[in-house]
């Protein structure tokens, strides 16, 4: 089994982690709506049955995202996972005016706040654009994994590698700190899954270009994204001049010819997926099994048997 130390995000600060998942937030950022909106599309493929779900942080993942759930399981139960009790306020403030309500069916699950849905509960796990970000991914995984029941599935995303690739370039060529920490590699991802527990994880990659008119405004855009969570990140306050230094070498070495001299950023995005399954029993000379756990493995045996 991989060690889960092993694959903690390279070069992260967890204090500062910390600090900007306690952050308030109103609305998720343009692209983690626009990853919950392609990860979306990705459930077409999947026929597990869903009864309750849990979105994992909705006010980073997205509410366009959480409503095209709602639309495509109308009929199970929902936690909205907020472990923060800021975002739940600014999660529960929000709900009102979310446009999926308008358009879904007349309610038939129930909606549940929680900073943890209860063991086994639900069969699917939503986690949006959140993995990056946390400072100790292998206890992540293991929430998710303990609030699946057997056979319920995960899916989440996050940023990959290759993200920011410009703007790195662009630091490392003037002599600064690191302007984001390292991203996990999906390989790695995979390897943490099967060492959570989870079985058959599915990871897929894509690279995402956004262009900026100008550096101010992609510096808004990051900054709605997150923080440099880099351990070696620049310890004291910028100064204008050093903003303005910035700003130039962005509209220097960012810009595309091709594309009207707009500023382009790299994203790459890391989809992954993968089952809960079923417990195993260790071979002994005694081996204590529960009734629950031989029910489990009886239905399976069942529906895998050959028929006729």
């Amino acid at each position: 089994m991989a060690s889960a130390t092993a694959h903690r995000p390279p070069s992260m600060d967890p204090v500062a982690a910390g600090r900007w998942a306690a952050r308030p937030r109103n609305a998720p950022a343009w692209l983690h709506e626009e990853v919950a909106r392609r990860m979306a599309e990705r459930l077409d493929v999947i026929r597990l049955p869903v009864r309750a779900w849990a979105d994992w942080e909705p006010v980073q993942g997205g509410t366009n995202g959480h409503g095209l759930l709602a639309l495509r399981y109308p009929d199970a139960d929902c936690f909205r996972v907020l472990a923060l009790e800021q975002q739940a306020q600014a999660a529960t403030k929000n709900r009102a005016n979310e446009w999926w309500r308008r358009w879904a069916p007349k309610p038939r699950q129930r909606v549940i706040e929680a900073s943890r849905p209860p063991d086994a509960s639900v069969q699917l796990v939503w986690a949006n654009m959140l993995a990056h970000t946390s400072a100790d991914p292998a206890a992540l995984l293991a929430d998710w994994h303990r609030a699946l029941a057997v056979d319920g599935f995960v899916m989440f995303s996050c940023f990959g590698p290759d993200t920011l690739r410009e703007l790195r370039g662009l630091y490392a060529r003037v002599g600064w700190p690191p302007p984001a920490h390292d991203f996990t590699d999906l390989h790695d991802w995979g390897d943490l899954l099967l060492a959570s527990g989870f079985t058959d994880p599915v990871m897929d990659m894509e690279h995402i270009t956004l262009t900026f008119e100008s550096p101010e405004r992609l510096l808004q855009e990051l900054r709605e994204l997150g923080r440099n969570l880099h351990l070696q990140r620049f310890g004291a306050l910028r100064g204008r001049a050093w903003r303005a230094r910035l700003q130039t070498a962005l509209a220097e070495q960012l810009a595309v010819p091709a594309r009207g001299s707009a500023l382009a950023l790299t994203f790459e995005v890391i989809y992954g997926h993968a089952v809960k399954a079923p417990p195993r029993h260790a071979l002994a000379s005694e081996t204590a099994i529960t009734l629950d756990d031989m029910r489990v493995s009886l239905r399976r045996l069942n529906h895998n048997s050959p028929k006729g």
